[in-house]
């Protein structure tokens, strides 16, 4: 009875072993950080989940916390697309972001370019009031940007109201800078003796090995374009030139009457595409970006 005990022992020993060899097998070797990143994930992802869940139901569906599409999703669009007319307000905002974002890469180029190869008196003090800038928030401005924008140039109500002021980014200043630093001087000799000017350097040497960089500072920027609010909620009252962001606002004054979250929840869904599409396509060149230092 003894050996046999230890004969089913050792069989439930090699069993369980057996077991635990295929659980780690199975088991990524950093479980844990699988386990922490998927909280992260579906953490992150609930917000918009139930968002589109919610845009598709009535007050009665939202109030009773249901999370299954409802079958209000028509009348939402109609409310939405038709009446609000959320797809003029997404015109606008695409118009706005990619001017003002064309705008601060082609300055921030320049600007790099001049601060690494060219030499000028104080030019690290210039340099020293550009980083500075990045201190100063668009609501520290927003009073004095009005009165001169609005009152002094009479820009109200226009399209360069909401882009000229913008169109100059420190951030990308600052980006292409260190960008163009880690370049070797060599290749400014070289192309000094070949006999090319600095914009035929530019266009011909250092943008194409700078797309990545350009790629992310365009995804940094279309979002900062794309999300602009206060801006616009102060220097433009014509309806027909408002960004989607201050659209929104005309879902969320439906919310207070009384009128179903639907919409407000549709409106919010359908902009963020915009976005995500940006992102999505130049995924790849914008994590390369942040690596261009490192690289190189």
């Amino acid at each position: 009875m003894t050996g046999l005990s230890q004969e089913q022992t050792l069989q439930a020993q090699s069993s369980s072993q057996a077991i635990v060899r295929r659980l780690k097998a199975w088991l990524p070797k950093r479980w844990y950080a699988h386990a922490i990143l998927l909280f992260a994930v579906v953490a992150m992802g609930f917000p918009m989940f139930y968002a589109i869940i919610v845009s598709t139901q009535t007050n009665a569906d939202v109030f009773n916390y249901r999370f299954t599409p409802g079958n209000d999703l028509a009348r939402n669009w109609d409310v939405v697309v038709n009446q609000r007319n959320l797809f003029q307000f997404m015109l606008n905002s695409v118009f706005v972001a990619l001017v003002m974002t064309t705008g601060k890469a082609v300055l921030s180029l320049l600007a790099g370019l001049a601060f690494v190869f060219f030499r000028f008196p104080f030019k690290w003090l210039v340099f020293g009031f550009v980083l500075l800038t990045l201190m100063m928030p668009t609501e520290v401005m927003a009073i004095a940007l009005f009165r001169l924008v609005g009152i002094q140039l009479q820009w109200g109500d226009t399209y360069a109201a909401m882009i000229v002021p913008f169109i100059a980014s420190a951030t990308g200043v600052f980006l292409f800078r260190q960008h163009f630093s880690n370049i070797p001087a060599e290749l400014s000799e070289a192309a000094q003796m070949d006999g090319a000017t600095p914009i035929q350097f530019l266009f011909r040497v250092l943008i194409p090995i700078s797309w990545n960089a350009i790629a992310a500072l365009f995804v940094i920027q279309f979002l900062y374009a794309w999300n602009q609010y206060l801006w616009p909620l102060m220097i433009i009252q014509d309806t027909a030139l408002k960004p989607v962001q201050v659209g929104l606002r005309t879902l969320v004054a439906g919310v207070e009457t009384g009128d179903s979250f639907g919409p407000l929840m549709l409106g919010a869904v359908i902009a963020s595409i915009p976005p995500l599409i940006v992102f999505i396509a130049l995924q790849k060149q914008f994590m390369s970006g942040f690596a261009l230092t490192r690289d190189k």
